[in-house]
Protein backbone atom coordinates (compact mmCIF):
# COMPACT_ATOMS: atom_id res chain seq x y z
CA UNK A 1 0.00 0.00 0.00
CA UNK A 2 1.39 3.15 -0.94
CA UNK A 3 2.58 5.88 2.30
CA UNK A 4 1.65 9.23 2.04
CA UNK A 5 2.69 12.44 4.80
CA UNK A 6 1.14 15.48 4.79
CA UNK A 7 4.09 18.05 5.16
CA UNK A 8 2.13 21.28 4.93
CA UNK A 9 -1.31 21.98 3.44
CA UNK A 10 -0.34 22.14 -0.07
CA UNK A 11 2.47 19.81 0.00
CA UNK A 12 2.48 15.58 0.23
CA UNK A 13 5.62 13.47 0.51
CA UNK A 14 4.70 10.24 -1.70
CA UNK A 15 6.78 7.02 -0.69
CA UNK A 16 7.36 5.14 -3.70
CA UNK A 17 8.88 2.39 -2.07
CA UNK A 18 11.90 2.25 -4.60
CA UNK A 19 13.37 -2.30 -5.12
CA UNK A 20 10.08 -2.70 -2.20
CA UNK A 21 11.94 -0.49 0.37
CA UNK A 22 10.10 1.89 2.30
CA UNK A 23 11.62 5.48 3.19
CA UNK A 24 14.20 5.25 -0.10
CA UNK A 25 12.92 7.20 -2.41
CA UNK A 26 10.02 10.07 -2.52
CA UNK A 27 8.35 12.27 -4.75
CA UNK A 28 6.63 15.88 -3.61
CA UNK A 29 3.25 16.47 -4.74
CA UNK A 30 2.05 20.07 -4.53
CA UNK A 31 -1.40 21.10 -5.20
CA UNK A 32 -3.03 24.39 -5.53
CA UNK A 33 -3.03 26.45 -8.73
CA UNK A 34 -1.07 24.30 -10.66
CA UNK A 35 -0.54 20.58 -9.24
CA UNK A 36 3.15 19.67 -9.87
CA UNK A 37 5.49 17.15 -8.79
CA UNK A 38 8.94 17.54 -7.15
CA UNK A 39 11.07 14.29 -8.63
CA UNK A 40 9.52 11.38 -10.43
CA UNK A 41 11.04 8.52 -9.04
CA UNK A 42 11.83 5.47 -11.38
CA UNK A 43 9.74 4.04 -14.01
CA UNK A 44 9.30 0.70 -12.18
CA UNK A 45 7.29 2.99 -9.17
CA UNK A 46 4.91 4.66 -11.73
CA UNK A 47 2.13 3.07 -10.75
CA UNK A 48 2.99 3.61 -6.77
CA UNK A 49 3.68 7.27 -7.15
CA UNK A 50 0.13 7.45 -8.98
CA UNK A 51 -1.76 5.76 -5.82
CA UNK A 52 -0.21 8.42 -3.94
CA UNK A 53 -1.41 11.14 -6.12
CA UNK A 54 -4.66 9.75 -5.77
CA UNK A 55 -4.02 8.68 -1.76
CA UNK A 56 -3.92 12.75 -1.11
CA UNK A 57 -6.75 13.47 -2.94
CA UNK A 58 -5.55 14.27 -6.51
CA UNK A 59 -6.59 12.95 -10.15
CA UNK A 60 -3.22 12.67 -11.84
CA UNK A 61 -4.77 14.09 -15.10
CA UNK A 62 -5.15 17.21 -13.01
CA UNK A 63 -0.90 17.52 -12.87
CA UNK A 64 0.21 20.73 -15.16
CA UNK A 65 3.87 20.50 -14.73
CA UNK A 66 6.97 18.46 -13.19
CA UNK A 67 10.40 19.40 -12.11
CA UNK A 68 13.70 17.12 -11.34
CA UNK A 69 16.59 17.82 -9.17
CA UNK A 70 18.48 16.00 -11.68
CA UNK A 71 18.60 13.26 -14.01
CA UNK A 72 19.51 10.27 -12.64
CA UNK A 73 16.92 7.23 -12.87
CA UNK A 74 16.04 6.91 -9.30
CA UNK A 75 14.84 10.78 -9.52
CA UNK A 76 14.00 11.37 -13.17
CA UNK A 77 13.44 7.88 -14.73
CA UNK A 78 9.70 8.13 -15.00
CA UNK A 79 9.41 11.04 -16.48
CA UNK A 80 9.09 10.17 -20.00
CA UNK A 81 6.38 7.64 -18.72
CA UNK A 82 4.39 10.73 -17.20
CA UNK A 83 4.81 13.00 -20.22
CA UNK A 84 3.93 10.44 -22.34
CA UNK A 85 0.50 9.92 -20.42
CA UNK A 86 -0.12 13.02 -19.92
CA UNK A 87 0.92 15.27 -22.73
CA UNK A 88 0.32 18.78 -21.24
CA UNK A 89 2.91 18.18 -18.63
CA UNK A 90 5.18 20.59 -18.71
CA UNK A 91 8.84 19.44 -17.65
CA UNK A 92 11.23 21.21 -15.81
CA UNK A 93 15.25 20.31 -15.87
CA UNK A 94 18.35 21.72 -15.61
CA UNK A 95 19.87 22.75 -18.56
CA UNK A 96 22.73 20.47 -18.59
CA UNK A 97 19.44 17.73 -18.30
CA UNK A 98 17.67 18.19 -20.74
CA UNK A 99 19.22 16.88 -23.88
CA UNK A 100 19.13 13.28 -21.43
CA UNK A 101 15.56 13.81 -20.71
CA UNK A 102 14.98 14.22 -24.77
CA UNK A 103 17.52 11.44 -25.63
CA UNK A 104 17.96 9.36 -23.00
CA UNK A 105 20.09 6.71 -24.79
CA UNK A 106 23.59 8.27 -23.38
CA UNK A 107 22.15 8.25 -19.68
CA UNK A 108 21.10 4.15 -20.36
CA UNK A 109 24.25 3.20 -21.33
CA UNK A 110 26.01 5.18 -18.74
CA UNK A 111 23.71 3.66 -15.75
CA UNK A 112 23.92 0.25 -17.50
CA UNK A 113 27.41 0.44 -17.07
CA UNK A 114 27.03 0.61 -13.13
CA UNK A 115 23.59 -1.56 -12.88
CA UNK A 116 23.76 -4.34 -15.22
CA UNK A 117 21.10 -6.79 -15.61
CA UNK A 118 19.39 -4.92 -12.58
CA UNK A 119 18.14 -2.08 -15.10
CA UNK A 120 15.05 -3.54 -15.81
CA UNK A 121 14.19 -4.34 -11.93
CA UNK A 122 15.74 -0.79 -10.81
CA UNK A 123 14.42 1.42 -13.06
CA UNK A 124 11.55 0.18 -15.75
CA UNK A 125 10.84 1.89 -18.80
CA UNK A 126 12.62 4.95 -19.42
CA UNK A 127 11.23 6.36 -22.24
CA UNK A 128 11.70 10.18 -24.58
CA UNK A 129 10.11 12.85 -22.90
CA UNK A 130 8.94 15.37 -26.13
CA UNK A 131 11.02 17.91 -27.13
CA UNK A 132 8.22 20.51 -26.79
CA UNK A 133 7.30 19.67 -23.43
CA UNK A 134 10.92 20.05 -21.59
CA UNK A 135 11.52 23.42 -19.76
CA UNK A 136 14.88 24.30 -19.21
CA UNK A 137 15.57 26.15 -15.82
CA UNK A 138 18.33 28.43 -15.36
CA UNK A 139 20.19 29.00 -11.77
CA UNK A 140 18.02 31.66 -10.35
CA UNK A 141 14.58 30.99 -12.44
CA UNK A 142 11.20 30.96 -10.92
CA UNK A 143 8.35 28.46 -11.53
CA UNK A 144 5.04 28.06 -10.50
CA UNK A 145 4.55 24.87 -8.90
CA UNK A 146 1.15 24.16 -6.79
CA UNK A 147 0.75 27.39 -5.30
CA UNK A 148 4.57 27.93 -4.45
CA UNK A 149 6.63 30.51 -6.31
CA UNK A 150 9.86 28.03 -6.61
CA UNK A 151 13.25 29.12 -7.38
CA UNK A 152 15.92 26.50 -9.41
CA UNK A 153 19.58 26.62 -7.79
CA UNK A 154 22.51 25.20 -9.65
CA UNK A 155 23.91 22.81 -7.30
CA UNK A 156 26.51 20.58 -8.87
CA UNK A 157 28.59 18.41 -6.48
CA UNK A 158 26.92 15.49 -6.80
CA UNK A 159 25.91 15.78 -10.36
CA UNK A 160 26.70 18.93 -13.03
CA UNK A 161 22.98 18.60 -13.74
CA UNK A 162 21.94 19.51 -10.37
CA UNK A 163 18.93 21.73 -9.02
CA UNK A 164 17.59 22.10 -5.81
CA UNK A 165 14.28 24.15 -5.79
CA UNK A 166 13.33 26.76 -3.03
CA UNK A 167 10.60 28.14 -1.42
CA UNK A 168 11.69 31.68 0.24
CA UNK A 169 8.43 31.75 1.78
CA UNK A 170 7.73 28.41 3.37
CA UNK A 171 11.63 27.89 4.15
CA UNK A 172 11.61 24.50 2.37
CA UNK A 173 14.68 23.86 0.18
CA UNK A 174 14.24 20.23 -1.95
CA UNK A 175 17.16 19.26 -1.97
CA UNK A 176 17.49 16.15 -4.56
CA UNK A 177 20.98 14.32 -3.38
CA UNK A 178 22.61 17.82 -2.45
CA UNK A 179 21.92 17.60 0.95
CA UNK A 180 23.06 13.58 1.17
CA UNK A 181 20.74 10.94 2.22
CA UNK A 182 18.98 10.65 5.56
CA UNK A 183 16.32 8.59 6.78
CA UNK A 184 13.67 9.85 9.05
CA UNK A 185 14.20 10.27 13.00
CA UNK A 186 17.92 10.05 12.93
CA UNK A 187 20.44 12.74 12.51
CA UNK A 188 22.51 10.72 10.24
CA UNK A 189 23.48 11.45 7.29
CA UNK A 190 25.91 9.89 4.36
CA UNK A 191 26.81 11.63 0.93
CA UNK A 192 25.79 9.78 -2.46
CA UNK A 193 28.94 9.57 -4.26
CA UNK A 194 28.57 7.49 -7.53
CA UNK A 195 30.60 7.86 -11.00
CA UNK A 196 30.88 9.62 -13.19
CA UNK A 197 30.93 13.58 -12.19
CA UNK A 198 31.66 13.62 -8.03
CA UNK A 199 33.12 16.86 -7.65
CA UNK A 200 33.63 17.85 -3.85
CA UNK A 201 35.08 21.42 -3.85
CA UNK A 202 31.34 21.81 -6.43
CA UNK A 203 29.71 20.31 -3.72
CA UNK A 204 31.37 22.41 -0.78
CA UNK A 205 30.26 25.58 -2.85
CA UNK A 206 26.81 23.91 -2.97
CA UNK A 207 26.42 23.18 0.82
CA UNK A 208 27.63 26.80 1.75
CA UNK A 209 24.98 28.05 -0.80
CA UNK A 210 22.68 26.04 0.88
CA UNK A 211 23.32 26.83 4.33
CA UNK A 212 23.19 30.74 3.22
CA UNK A 213 19.37 30.14 2.62
CA UNK A 214 18.92 29.68 6.21
CA UNK A 215 16.21 26.81 5.58
CA UNK A 216 13.71 25.48 7.82
CA UNK A 217 13.26 22.20 6.16
CA UNK A 218 15.50 20.28 3.76
CA UNK A 219 13.22 18.15 1.87
CA UNK A 220 15.24 14.86 0.63
CA UNK A 221 14.53 12.62 -2.33
CA UNK A 222 16.12 10.40 0.13
CA UNK A 223 14.34 10.63 2.71
CA UNK A 224 11.30 13.11 3.71
CA UNK A 225 11.69 16.01 5.92
CA UNK A 226 14.51 17.23 8.33
CA UNK A 227 14.69 20.39 10.31
CA UNK A 228 18.29 19.97 11.83
CA UNK A 229 19.42 21.72 8.65
CA UNK A 230 22.98 23.12 9.54
CA UNK A 231 23.91 20.46 11.44
CA UNK A 232 23.03 17.79 8.54
CA UNK A 233 24.86 20.10 6.01
CA UNK A 234 27.92 20.27 8.31
CA UNK A 235 28.04 16.49 8.81
CA UNK A 236 27.94 16.02 4.97
CA UNK A 237 30.29 17.75 4.28
CA UNK A 238 32.70 16.50 6.87
CA UNK A 239 31.79 13.24 5.57
CA UNK A 240 32.43 13.19 1.94
CA UNK A 241 35.59 14.78 3.09
CA UNK A 242 36.58 11.80 5.72
CA UNK A 243 35.64 9.24 2.51
CA UNK A 244 37.84 11.23 0.12
CA UNK A 245 40.73 10.69 2.25
CA UNK A 246 40.26 7.29 3.30
CA UNK A 247 40.16 6.26 -0.38
CA UNK A 248 43.25 8.45 -1.08
CA UNK A 249 44.87 6.65 1.68
CA UNK A 250 43.80 3.16 0.48
CA UNK A 251 45.11 4.13 -3.41
CA UNK A 252 48.36 5.09 -1.97
CA UNK A 253 48.51 1.94 0.21
CA UNK A 254 48.25 0.13 -3.07
CA UNK A 255 44.84 -1.39 -2.43
CA UNK A 256 42.54 -2.67 -5.16
CA UNK A 257 39.11 -1.69 -6.04
CA UNK A 258 37.30 -4.26 -4.19
CA UNK A 259 39.30 -4.05 -1.31
CA UNK A 260 39.08 -0.33 -0.86
CA UNK A 261 35.18 -1.43 -1.35
CA UNK A 262 35.03 -3.70 1.40
CA UNK A 263 37.09 -1.01 3.67
CA UNK A 264 34.47 1.39 3.07
CA UNK A 265 31.57 -0.53 3.59
CA UNK A 266 32.63 -1.73 6.80
CA UNK A 267 33.55 1.61 8.27
CA UNK A 268 30.05 2.74 6.43
CA UNK A 269 28.21 -0.13 8.43
CA UNK A 270 29.50 0.60 11.97
CA UNK A 271 28.70 4.18 11.56
CA UNK A 272 25.16 3.66 10.13
CA UNK A 273 23.98 0.79 13.27
CA UNK A 274 25.56 3.43 15.83
CA UNK A 275 23.97 6.32 14.82
CA UNK A 276 20.93 5.21 12.73
CA UNK A 277 19.99 2.71 14.36
CA UNK A 278 19.08 -1.36 13.20
CA UNK A 279 18.29 -2.13 9.66
CA UNK A 280 19.47 0.99 8.77
CA UNK A 281 22.10 0.22 6.77
CA UNK A 282 19.88 -1.88 4.13
CA UNK A 283 17.98 0.83 3.06
CA UNK A 284 20.97 3.44 2.51
CA UNK A 285 22.60 0.25 0.29
CA UNK A 286 18.97 0.45 -1.75
CA UNK A 287 19.14 3.96 -2.03
CA UNK A 288 22.96 4.22 -2.77
CA UNK A 289 24.89 1.06 -2.70
CA UNK A 290 28.63 1.12 -1.43
CA UNK A 291 30.09 -0.27 -3.94
CA UNK A 292 29.27 2.91 -6.64
CA UNK A 293 29.50 5.73 -4.22
CA UNK A 294 33.29 3.67 -2.90
CA UNK A 295 33.79 3.74 -7.43
CA UNK A 296 32.65 7.38 -7.35
CA UNK A 297 35.06 8.70 -4.92
CA UNK A 298 38.06 6.38 -6.34
CA UNK A 299 37.19 7.91 -9.99
CA UNK A 300 37.34 11.14 -8.35
CA UNK A 301 40.72 10.74 -6.48
CA UNK A 302 42.42 9.43 -9.84
CA UNK A 303 40.89 12.19 -11.59
CA UNK A 304 42.96 14.21 -8.95
CA UNK A 305 46.14 12.88 -9.73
Amino acid sequence: MTRTARLADDLTLIDTRYAGTPEAVGVFLLTGDRPALIETGSGSTVDTLLEGIRAAGLDPRDLKALAVTHIHLDHAGAVGVLAQRYPHLDVYVHPLGAPHLIDPSRLLQSAGRLYGDQMDRLFGEVIPVPREQVHILEDGAHVLLGSRRITAIDTPGHARHHHVFHDPLAGDVFTGDAAGVALPGSRFVRPPTPPPEIDIPAWDATIARLRALRPRRLLLTHFGAHTWADALLTQLQHRLHEAVTLVQTALEDGLDEDTIIERLRAVAAAETSNLAGPGSSDRFEVVMAMRLSTLGLIRYVKRLG
